[in-house]
């Protein structure tokens, strides 16, 4: 079916060009695109006409441009002669010339017939043309299940089958193994019980084997955790019902604590140097300086910023090397999930490792300060602070509730590993003040009806350090 791989791309590329930028996924959303170019294609299912309606399946690596130029993107097109009703929102469009001239063509994972073959590849480790899929030994599998799309994806897609498992498919891909599946992996093995395990994934490329084989990783299959809810979810009853979210926020830290340990104890650590954290700290007032460009409300408090990086930059000078190692890379309360219910979590789940998929796949892979991590979830409880009912970034009930739960968090951390987080007060403050600016630049382009919640961090942060990062502003 396929032909020449110059053949396909002309009969795909007009509809794709018209159907990609209007994906969630796609990094370069609502903007035009040049040129669809395709890296490799992998007949899963072929296609065959007057096949009595049956499904081809189609695996793509393609690269778009003008806004494209590192990286490619995974797409599983479905081809059919004709699309059943309930699949009519997947089509993508009808080429004219070329392989698949006069066929449907369509996003395969909204066709629980073709998801459906994904699993089954999965459970039988091979090699399909460029494509490896593999599965943990002793993992089980689910049997044939109903699988569904999740709409709630952003960077990726997933699909869960039934209530056993959750694929997730990894939508733009580089060269190398992505921390998901290093990570995750990693602990699982090391017998961390606070993260969902791999139990087969794919790539493209290497033997597809365990992580720095060369590959690309496509999609990993994990338990589906049934009846959980993600942090932000649950913080946010807690704030409608009026009940203390602190014995929560508490566990939390305490696993937290407990998976940067297994990262430390499973993959290899090391110390950053003096000239590592000034080029840290360069970078931070770097982002600083464009998000002052961009935000003239940042402008007021950009000298007391700097100041936070140059102390960064002191720290660095006084002490030999700070320790790094691997973190998650993007924790917030929707990166955790808790038990579905009144009662409190205390042994939480940390899901979605890959980092911030908008930053290279080097720098996501490259040991950091735990603080990173803890910043984040800082800042998340700020968020989560504002979202109460009648509550706003400059009431006292938002700064009292963020702060609270904030200490509760870093106790939480200091009881699981014996150091408590805010004794590194300077390296904390820095990570954290580095985060609410990317989160003014942010809101400021996205959602300015929010663009007060981290101005309002902006100004505690800006403010002298007479308190640690989890304590509330002076009113």
């Amino acid at each position: 079916m396929l032909g020449g791989s110059s053949s396909l791309i002309r009969s795909l590329g007009p509809q794709l060009k018209e159907w990609l930028p209007h994906q969630r996924w796609f990094a370069g959303k609502g903007r035009p695109l040049t040129d669809v170019s395709l890296v490799a294609a992998t007949e899963v299912l072929p296609y065959s006409t007057g096949g009595g309606g049956a499904p081809g399946l189609l695996h793509l690596l393609v690269r778009a441009r003008p806004h494209e130029s590192g990286g490619c993107y995974q797409l599983l097109l479905g081809v059919r002669e004709a699309l059943p009703p309930e699949l009519a929102p997947a089509l993508i469009g009808r080429p004219s010339a070329g392989p698949l001239r006069g066929t449907a063509v369509y996003e395969a994972l909204r066709d629980p017939r073709l998801t459906g073959l994904l699993l089954e590849r999965l459970r039988t480790p091979g090699t399909l043309g460029p494509l490896r899929f593999r599965r943990e030994r002793d993992a089980t599998l689910p049997a044939r299940s109903s699988p569904r799309l999740l709409d709630a994806e952003q960077s990726n897609s997933s699909v869960v089958y039934g209530n056993a498992a959750i694929l997730k498919v990894f939508r733009r891909v580089e060269p190398g193994v992505n921390p998901e599946l290093e990570l995750t992996l990693a602990l699982s093995r090391h017998g961390c019980s606070h993260v969902p395990p791999p139990l087969a994934w794919f790539a493209a490329g290497g033997d597809g084997g365990d992580p720095g084989d060369g590959s690309r990783t496509l999609g990993i299959l994990q338990p589906y955790l049934a009846g959980t809810r993600d942090g932000w979810q649950l913080a946010l009853r807690a704030l409608a019902k009026g009940t203390d979210f602190t014995p929560a926020a508490r566990a939390l830290g305490r696993t937290t604590a407990r998976v940067h340990t297994g990262l430390a104890e499973a993959l290899p650590t090391c110390t950053l140097s003096r000239t590592d954290v000034e080029r840290t700290a360069q970078s931070m007032a770097g982002r600083l300086e464009a998000a002052s460009a961009a935000v003239p409300a940042l402008r007021p408090y950009r000298t007391a910023l700097l100041d936070v990086f140059r102390a960064l930059t002191v720290l660095g000078s006084r002490r030999r090397a700070l320790p790094a190692q691997r973190v998650h890379g993007d924790l917030h309360l929707g990166q955790a999930l808790g038990p579905d219910g009144d009662r409190v979590p205390d042994g939480w789940t940390l899901i979605d490792f890959e980092g911030e998929p908008a930053r290279p796949l080097a720098e996501r892979r490259a040991p950091q300060p735990v603080e990173r991590d803890i910043a984040g979830m800082l800042r998340s409880f700020d968020y989560a602070a504002c979202q109460a009912p009648a509550a706003g970034p400059q009431s006292a009930f938002s700064r009292e509730w963020a702060a609270a739960n904030r200490a509760a968090y870093c106790a939480g951390y200091a009881e699981a590993c014996g150091r408590d987080p805010r004794e590194d007060a300077v390296l904390l403050r820095a990570y954290e003040t580095d985060k609410a600016v990317y989160e003014v630049l942010y809101e400021a382009r996205n959602r300015p009806s929010w663009l007060e919640i981290p101005l309002s961090a902006i100004r505690r942060l800006a403010a002298p350090p007479h308190a640690s990062p989890c304590s509330p502003p002076s009113a």
